[in-house]
């Protein structure tokens, strides 16, 4: 079992509730007062954690007219309108810590990995889309901070080179598989990729980063043992910008925290009768019964013993078979539960 990661004071790993990560991103697109709503609205939800994205533009891409799949902008102008500033991203994690939760944030260049550290996270959620960009995750790893990698577009042998990046940095790591399609088709998610890394890299806390319409598929890994689970998050998916249609709202954040702890709760044990289970044994179990009064020395048959409840008799259903053709030591009344003194032995 990989060992747990530490982010501020919340313990992540196999033995605690999943944490839930409200990925605000950039719906608040570019606007302070939205990010704001969406802190609080995420707090009263029951959240722990909300991420958002540090574009330092220049820093991180050249300027071009790439056109997103799920946008009808360029890139380079959507970065510019929705970029926070130093300034505003501090007063988002205060508000986000008065709040009594964890602000993360996703860097996309060199500057805004330094400004996220100058900034004092307590680690670093890296991008799919960075997930190859090895000297990044170099840079980002040298902070010696916990690191939440998202895995979406690349293969295994790909995340291996990130992964070799972290461990020789000596950072603890997750990896959250992920699909970049938005929305996700629930047959393009692939839960079983958690497996696939969770089988490659056994020291690696595993996770799920959705882009599917709606929280199914969290909840689903959390079933399969995902330790961290994230989505985009709005206050309202009337509001404009190019990840809304795949963002929940406040009221499925809050239940996706809930029946992510009730399945977490849930998962894992063996088939075992618990003790627990002894008020509805006595009830439901049948146990063996004389249906027929029944002589010293008869022989016992299908025609004078049968099974009924409750389940308080010695002698349980599960061994009717073994007493037919054995002979009574005693009477028996019809309707009495049998006891095995009433049974001569077997080669009597």
């Amino acid at each position: 079992m990989p060992p747990p990661l530490m982010i501020a004071r919340r313990r992540v790993g196999p033995d605690h509730p999943p944490l839930v990560i409200a990925e605000i991103g950039i719906n608040h697109e570019g606007d302070e007062s939205k990010a704001e709503r969406m802190i609080d609205d995420a707090a009263a939800a029951g959240c722990e954690c909300v991420k958002f994205q540090t574009h330092v533009v220049e820093d991180e891409m050249i300027e071009n007219d790439v056109v997103p799949g799920n946008a009808t902008e360029p890139i380079w102008d959507m970065m510019k309108r929705c970029a926070l500033g130093p300034e505003a991203e501090a007063r988002l994690k205060r508000r986000a810590e008065d709040n009594g939760m964890i602000f993360l944030s996703t860097p996309f260049s060199r500057a805004a990995a330094d400004r996220l550290q100058a900034l004092g996270v307590p680690a670093f959620k890296i991008g799919s889309g960075e997930c190859n960009n090895y000297p990044l995750i170099r840079h980002i790893a040298a902070f010696g901070r916990p690191v939440i990698l998202s895995t979406g577009m690349n293969d295994i042998a790909s995340v291996g080179t990130a992964v070799e990046i972290l461990r020789a940095a000596g950072v603890p790591f997750a990896l959250l598989h992920c699909t970049s399609l938005y929305p996700t088709p629930y047959d393009k998610v692939r839960l079983g990729a958690m497996q696939s890394l969770a089988e490659a890299f056994p020291d690696a806390l595993v996770g799920l980063s959705d882009h599917s319409p709606t929280i199914y598929p969290c909840l689903g890994a959390v079933a399969m043992g995902a330790s961290i689970v994230e989505r985009h998050f709005t206050s309202d998916k009337a509001w404009p910008g190019p990840d809304i249609p795949v963002s929940m709202d406040p009221s499925e954040l809050a239940q996706l925290i809930e029946g992510s702890c009730a399945i977490h709760a849930a998962r894992g044990g063996s088939k075992t009768v618990l003790a627990e289970e002894q008020p509805t044994i006595d009830f439901a179990y049948a146990s063996v019964v004389a249906i027929a009064d029944i002589a010293p020395g008869e022989t016992l048959t299908e025609r004078n013993i049968w099974v009924k409840r409750p389940g308080t008799g010695e002698i349980r259903a599960a061994a009717y078979d073994t007493l037919l053709g054995r002979r009574a030591a005693v009477a028996i009344a019809d309707n009495a539960q049998l006891s095995w003194s009433q049974i001569m032995p077997a080669d009597a």
